[in-house]
């Protein structure tokens, strides 16, 4: 029986690559005028092209599995961002 694979996330994952994909995505929309149904899809391909070509050039499964971590954490870390702020700024209009 084979054991499945260890994988270790690290600094790079976590403070660097992730925020590079919100800031790059975020470039993106303002240079190509994004729809923004599209750009979840553009976090995504940010995020396996950085996967696939910066973080794991030698291990192209390792680097398509970490690229779609990246599009998802980024996604997923300025969606919830987007809305607690939202959520703020009308707790705030409240009092």
């Amino acid at each position: 029986m084979t054991e499945f694979p260890i994988i270790h996330t690290n600094f790079w994952d976590a403070v660097i690559a992730v925020p590079a994909v919100i800031i790059l995505t975020q470039i993106a929309k303002l240079l190509f005028k994004i729809p923004p149904h599209f750009v979840p899809t553009a976090a995504g391909f940010t995020g396996l092209l950085i996967g696939i070509f910066i973080s794991h050039p030698n291990h192209f499964s390792t680097g398509l599995f970490m690229g779609c971590f990246y599009g998802s954490a980024a996604v997923g870390a300025y969606s919830s961002l987007k809305t607690s702020l939202k959520a703020y700024r009308r707790y705030e209009k409240k009092t």
